[in-house]
């Protein structure tokens, strides 16, 4: 029996990197997947076309995620589609990195928006589910810059620090209703976003990491799954670091 056989979940984000990653290897166990990201591109197809292959339901789905008329839309959608969610990964998310003397309200309320609302929107519309079913998995990526803060990430730290205060609250509100709500807070891993960085600058960040090197997103969706799991089926309410003990 794989770990979520029959379940269905809706990753958002999921064309690429952490999201992507989530997405098949949730698949891989059994579990129908709807992804969203905020276009219809190669991308989106291409990982709709890897999920299908592996024999699960899947389908993409084009969402502004910080828009909660729009996600539910696509939420509605989505339960109309697939009967129901029984699991939701909040893990849209941007950077606008810059010393916050440089920073512009733009870039302060497009990272808070996308970040931080989208988890809310997504997690409001997709309760109503859950709640009907008794049941669910709320999982938010949260960063180790929200628990530990960071210099030129005020914006990004800051949207991070309140998806972990955003998570332990729905742990509490919903946990009657067999409800889990947990936050995972990965570190350096290493995707489309970090290889944008200079390579003195990402070896700076290794040599710093104790286990002196930067994660996969393959390793963060491991921990998605034991999340999303019956094999937590009794942690709710907590941030898990994946960060190879760079911030402990």
């Amino acid at each position: 029996m794989k770990l979520l056989e029959g379940k269905t979940a809706i990753v958002t984000g999921a064309s690429r990197g952490i999201g992507k990653a989530i997405a098949l290897c949730f698949a891989s166990e059994g579990c129908n997947v709807a992804f969203t990201d905020l276009f219809e591109d190669e991308n989106m197809k291409a990982t709709e076309a890897e999920l299908l292959a592996m024999g699960v339901k899947a389908k993409g789905y084009a969402s502004d995620a910080s828009n909660y008329n729009d996600t539910e839309r696509v939420v509605n959608q989505i339960v109309e589609d697939f009967s129901g969610v029984d699991v939701l990964v909040n893990n849209a998310g941007i950077t606008k990195d810059t010393l916050l003397m440089r920073m512009s309200e733009e870039q302060w309320d497009a990272v808070i928006n996308v970040n931080l609302k989208s988890v809310f929107n997504f997690t409001k519309a997709a309760q109503r589910s859950m709640l009907k079913q008794k049941g669910g998995s709320i999982i938010n990526l949260s960063s180790v810059v929200g628990v530990s803060g960071n210099a030129g990430q005020s914006n990004y730290s800051a949207s991070k620090a309140g998806i972990i205060g955003f998570t332990k609250s729905i742990a509490r509100e919903l946990g009657s209703r067999g409800i889990r709500s947990n936050a995972i807070a990965p570190g350096f891993i290493i995707t489309e976003m970090t290889g944008k960085i200079p390579e003195d600058a990402r070896k700076a960040w290794e040599e710093s990491i104790p286990m002196k090197r930067g994660g996969t997103p393959e390793e963060v969706a491991k921990v998605a799954l034991f999340l999303a799991s019956d094999l937590s089926s009794y942690v709710s309410g907590q941030v898990i670091s994946v960060c190879g003990a760079m911030k402990t």
